[in-house]
């Protein structure tokens, strides 16, 4: 049993039926176009899944945060819907700290037998730059947040600015992203790398206090793709006791729209070799992806990838690393550094750091606010009878 792939099962959920679970169409032990459903997740033995609550980058200023919230919520009705199958987990063990029935850990969920899942929030544009966000999404259950999506955040720079696409705003992390990774740290939520620039990528691991991962991303040495991990960062990840779990998406594991199974078994060899064998998992972006490499063409092939390891002189150790332990150290890890007593960071972003077209200011300035109305409706309203001469 295996836990912590990403997986986008929850965006597809939304696109074809708009998060409604229960049409017989969205049965999840007979759902059809899909790279994940209940038999294909016990035919490939997983054990846990990092469920995706993921929203576009066009909704960035608009919606993210509703949006974040309804991903966040199908994810939750997913276990409650097929407890045999799903348990909501918040944390690594499952005894070590009292949770609700619906959110104990990880590893209870193993004895029990049932998918571990997890809440990851991809794309740093669902806070909105707001830090009550964060935390208010750490108390729903997000235990990691991918910085950015491909899209700048107003705090943090996204990998198509190493492409020339879009322009480093800054330089990596700026003082409120810096902010953001802190109360992370506090938090105990795992920073994610997926999508950030290289920059941002030694910044977020030079600055934190516990190891990150990269949620579904693989090695730049094998495929000059921007979304990969470049070998001086592999060093980063390794000083660090990161981790990188590898993406199965062809374009980022051939470079090409076709690949194999083999392909994606050399960027694990890869990411082994220059940042060590627990700095090595399993990606996967099942359902977030148009094209998977053949082998590996849903959930269900898993096992497939750990024979082609095994076959490559892998040791058994090595391989539950990258199926479960790698992910379960570093998770126990950001545990460890997280401290609830400390205080919070507080200082919100620079208002001129917003895009505020359609946002209101409440806190930095003295616009007046609804709870003021009555009383300039009052002033307006004596300014009107005097003038005629009613008053």
């Amino acid at each position: 049993m295996s836990p912590g792939r990403h997986n986008d099962l929850p965006w597809r959920l939304l696109t074809m039926f708009n998060n409604r679970l229960q049409i017989e169409r969205a049965n999840l032990t007979s759902l059809a176009n899909t790279h994940t459903n209940i038999p294909k997740l016990r035919a490939g033995f997983v054990g846990g899944q990092f469920w995706s609550a993921y929203t576009p980058c066009d909704t960035q200023n608009k919606d993210a945060v509703k949006r974040t919230l309804e991903q966040i919520d199908v994810i939750q009705r997913m276990c409650q819907m097929y407890p045999e199958t799903f348990v909501c987990v918040t944390n690594s063990a499952g005894a070590r700290r009292p949770q609700p029935a619906l959110l104990t850990g990880v590893r209870q969920a193993f004895r029990e037998g049932r998918v571990a899942s997890l809440v990851g929030v991809e794309g740093g544009h669902s806070i909105d730059s707001s830090l009550g966000v964060l935390r208010t999404l750490y108390r729903l259950g997000m235990r990691y947040l991918t910085l950015t999506h491909s899209c700048n955040t107003p705090w943090a720079d996204n990998w198509l600015v190493d492409t020339g696409e879009d322009k480093a705003e800054s330089q990596g992390l700026s003082h409120f992203g810096q902010s953001v990774v802190k109360e992370m740290n506090r938090l105990g939520v795992i920073i994610d790398l997926a999508h950030v620039s290289v920059a941002t990528m030694k910044a977020a691991l030079r600055l934190s206090t516990a190891p990150v991962i990269f949620s579904h991303s693989s090695a730049y040495s094998l495929c000059q793709h921007r979304r990969n991990v470049p070998d001086d960062v592999l060093r980063l990840v390794n000083q660090t006791g990161s981790l990188v779990m590898v993406n199965f998406y062809n374009d980022y594991v051939s470079c090409r729209q076709e690949a194999t199974l083999s392909q994606v078994a050399d960027h694990l060899d890869h990411i082994k070799k220059v940042a060590g064998a627990g700095a090595v998992g399993f990606g996967g972006d099942f359902d977030g992806v148009s094209r998977l490499p053949v082998g590996l063409e849903d959930v269900s092939k898993y096992p497939d990838l750990v024979a082609e390891l095994l076959r490559r002189r892998w040791t058994e150790a090595e391989v539950r690393g990258a199926l479960a332990n790698n992910l379960l150290r570093v998770f126990e890890a950001v545990e460890q550094v997280s401290d609830h007593t400390q205080s919070p960071e507080e200082e919100p972003i620079p208002a001129a750091q917003l895009q505020a077209s359609c946002r209101t200011m409440y806190g930095y300035s003295e616009a007046p606010s609804l709870h003021r109305q009555p009383g300039a409706l009052l002033a307006s309203l004596t300014t009107v009878l005097l003038g005629l001469g009613l008053l």
